[in-house]
């Protein structure tokens, strides 16, 4: 065994492999090797010849050093389940403690503090779990502890972990007694969970040093209350701290020095999340009215709002320092006020996937002052101001911080600032499924199974195809199908039948002509044409659900959404042209297998992109390269070399936002830069600023952010299709799903989305949670810009439709005949 850790289990030790030693009453003897510890308190026992390997986490520019792992492992009894999960602890280098009673764990816990406890949750006749868990999370020590109860596999219908959390449980775990299961679960918790609590834990550090700044330092919630001062803030100014925690702001005295419109000046830029930095006169307690350099910076909080503000002061010599905060903080709580009341006018499409209430936004005080150029440093950013939040929680107040601690903790449970958490949807293995088969890259377990795309195949060889020369030469038939293709209710489904599964190619004759690509493009019709039956030969019609056919709905789709107005006054022409061909290519070459698949199987489009946005990425380079491989089909020949460019950036950045591990990112940045601007235009001139408007619709970045909020809809947009294709759509992912399902179980990978087996699935209820999840919100946004009443009522009568199947117990598209 080496170095394996060893178990200490009540009054005896077993090894990680779950066999007890020979002399169950010489703890401190195994069968194979002396080891030394305190057996009587159920410590880990550990090989001398061990050595502890420290683990080295990155916290934004601190670098953390973390010993190995300490867990504690509390079943009454050994068995597959227990044995389980000491092979995994062996296998993960933790050290591991056993406990068989509530009370040995409480004192083993007690003696080591562990940063994960794994209680059994299976048998109430051994003892309270719950109780167990209540009773650790008693102790202060336990705040930056991770519990995971073990639960039974449900009989029937899933269990709510409501009581698992009120009792103060992290996370459940499904008896799965497989030891690489309990090996990825313990993986698992000590990336995700743990390791953000040990983030947190070090933030006391952070804290000591903003106490210690000698820059006085003021920290305001979004509706003009102070949250923290620091000593320097308190000596420089008079006040003490317990004089100004839970003011507002207008309760403090300021200076009468400051020009008149500079509180105006103020607010105008950091209303738009902008910092501001200048001299201001601030008035101390005494009445003094001293000049400082202030710097105020916003700090932007779940749903993409202004939280908080930070104001850092330091005087302009050694007798000021710090009049200015006071006036600063006021300056901008009246202006995050202002920017707060303009809430999405629908339902709070982003908001509602918030985990942070104001309440625990308001907690996040300390931080962001001596913290604030780190606000602006990308990735880390949510954690730090996580770790206010806890802190300020643990130092001081009552139930509302502490609730507004719990919520916070939900945020660190995932590495995206923009990905919402399942909450109560927690209970659905659909959605479960869903989210983790299109939002993550799969387990990126390599095995020998490696699967690769066709792409040396030659799909279709485009001497065999037979095109019309022209739009005046598609047969008279194919013709009179698209007569209604400006319509959304357009049928794609009769068009490939119509077109023998080729319907990219004739629409998108059709279209690219409304549009007047060609002239843009400056290419003959006779090369779109040559182009288009390229890359319609590129996509596999074997795919249920990826073929050409989906191809031609999404470019359908992108036609009619840039025919809205809001739409043509937010995009030029060159942008109209990106999203034509973004939709045109978006997924040629598709396997019909999903990014984790591809992950999983170690294929060589996984190895080439390095796991991320492999199919997307995929796409985007295989269009330009069959493009500009052959003159006859290069469209882009005849453009200047800057517009290519220019064209090509943009076509590449929509392709690549139809990859769903940024969904959420892509739809909170439209709402706060676009919808929610928008509505506050709207709210307080009445509507009539044109150039405001004009400003927002048509700024390089929103443009941006509407094309992509635009392809994205275009390709999700079968739930919105009226009820015929929205169900024809629904069977076909499902085969296509359902056929992975089917190729992971044969090749031995993990089962991405296991709700998707054709024996068991329940077409309706995973329609529900792709609804419920990724679409509602996303098309509320987009219609609140694009102004889309038929779509949201197809969406309606759709949902409603599936919903009716699900509560008649059905799991197939569509009810059995009368």
């Amino acid at each position: 065994m080496g170095c394996a850790s060893s178990i200490h289990i009540s009054d005896r030790v077993v090894y990680h492999s779950g066999k007890e030693s020979e002399d169950s009453h010489s703890p401190q003897q195994t069968n194979t090797t002396q080891l030394q510890g305190n057996p009587a308190l159920g410590l880990p026992l550990k090989p001398p010849s061990c050595k502890t390997t420290l683990t080295e986490v990155q916290f934004g520019p601190m670098k953390l050093f973390k010993d190995p792992l300490q867990v504690l492992l509390v079943f009454a009894k050994e068995d597959s389940q227990s044995n389980g999960f000491c092979w995994a602890c062996e296998k993960a280098n933790f050290r591991c403690s056993m406990a068989r009673t509530p009370e040995s764990a409480l004192e083993c816990f007690l003696e080591k503090h562990h940063d994960l406890v794994i209680i059994d949750h299976r048998h109430s006749r051994h003892f309270d779990a719950e109780a167990l868990c209540r009773s650790i999370r008693a102790v202060n020590s336990s705040e930056n502890t991770v519990i995971v109860a073990v639960v039974k596999r449900p009989d029937r219908e899933e269990a709510s972990v409501m009581p698992l959390i009120n009792a103060g449980f992290n996370r459940r775990y499904v008896e799965n007694a497989n030891m690489m299961a309990c090996y990825n679960e313990l993986l698992q918790l000590e990336h995700g969970e743990v390791r953000a609590q040990f983030k947190l834990r070090a933030g006391n550090a952070i804290f000591t040093a903003l106490e210690q700044s000698q820059e006085a330092i003021e920290i305001t919630s979004e509706d003009q209350v102070i949250q923290y001062v620091n000593p320097a803030y308190e000596s420089i100014m008079g006040y003490q701290r317990g004089e100004l925690i839970g003011k507002e702001i207008i309760e403090v005295p300021k200076s009468e020095k400051n020009k008149p419109d500079l509180l105006e000046t103020i607010n105008s830029c950091i209303r738009k999340g902008k910092e501001w930095q200048g001299i201001y006169y601030a008035k101390k307690k005494n009445g003094d009215s001293i000049q400082q350099n202030v710097k105020i910076t916003p700090v932007i909080g779940q749903g993409g709002k202004i939280r908080h503000y930070v104001s850092i002061n330091w005087p302009l010599n050694d007798n000021n320092k710090s009049d200015k905060s006071t006036e600063r903080v006021q300056a901008e709580s009246q202006t995050d006020i202002q920017s707060s009341k303009h809430k999405d006018r629908r339902k709070g499409s982003l908001d509602v996937r918030s985990t942070t209430s104001r309440g625990s936004d308001g907690s996040s005080q300390r931080r962001h002052s001596s913290m604030a150029r780190i606000h602006s440093m990308t990735i880390e950013a949510p954690i730090t101001k996580v770790i206010n939040i806890i802190n300020a929680a643990q130092e001081s107040s009552p139930m509302p911080v502490a609730e507004a601690l719990d919520r916070v903790l939900e945020i660190l449970r995932t590495t995206e600032l923009y990905s919402p958490q399942l909450g109560t949807k927690d209970e659905d293995p659909h959605t479960n499924d869903l989210v983790g088969g299109l939002m993550t890259d799969g387990l990126r377990r390599l095995s020998g199974n490696e699967y690769t795309l066709s792409t040396k195949q030659a799909h279709h060889l485009a001497s065999h195809l037979t095109t019309p020369l022209t739009l005046n030469d598609i047969p008279p038939r194919i013709a009179q199908t698209m007569e209604n293709e400006d319509s959304w209710d357009f049928d794609i489904v009769n068009l490939e039948a119509a077109t023998m599964k080729r319907p990219l190619i004739y629409l998108g004759m059709k279209i690219f002509s409304r549009f007047g690509v060609c002239e843009f493009l400056n290419c003959p019709e006779a090369t779109l044409r040559s182009w288009l039956q390229l890359i319609e030969a590129n996509y596999h019609s074997s795919n249920s659900y990826h073929n050409s056919s989906h191809a031609a709905d999404v470019l359908h789709a992108t036609a009619y959404f840039l025919s809205k107005e809001r739409v043509k006054q937010s995009l030029d022409p060159i942008d109209e042209v990106a999203a034509l061909i973004a939709a045109t290519v978006h997924d040629v070459d598709h396997p019909g297998r999903t990014n984790s698949f591809l992950c999983n199987a170690g294929s060589e489009l996984a190895i080439l992109y390095n796991d991320t946005a492999v199919l997307e990425s995929h796409h985007a380079a295989l269009a330009f390269q069959i493009t500009t491989r052959d003159d006859k089909c290069n469209i882009f020949k005849n453009i200047e070399r800057n517009e290519y460019r220019t064209l090509r950036q943009a076509i590449i950045d929509m392709v690549l936002a139809t990859e769903m591990t940024k969904h959420f990112e892509h739809v909170n940045k439209f709402v706060n830069s676009i919808n929610k601007p928008l509505a506050a235009l709207e709210e307080n001139e009445g509507n009539n600023d044109e150039e405001s408007v004009k400003s927002i619709l048509t700024s390089p970045e929103n443009r941006i952010l509407v094309k992509r909020m635009l392809i994205k809809c275009a390709d999700i947009s079968n739930p919105c299709r009226p009820q015929e294709l929205c169900i024809e759509w629904a069977g076909r992912i499902s085969e296509e799903y359902f056929a992975q399902t089917d190729e992971e179980k044969r090749q031995g990978l993990p089962v991405v989305m296991p709700v998707f087996d054709r024996n068991t699935c329940s077409i309706p209820k995973s329609q529900i949670s792709f609804v419920d999840y990724f679409i509602t919100d996303m098309f509320d946004a987009w219609d609140a810009f694009a102004d889309l009443p038929n779509l949201m009522q197809h969406l309606d009568n759709n949902f409603k439709y599936w919903k009716g199947l699900d509560e008649r117990k059905l799991h197939s598209l569509r009810p059995p005949p009368e």
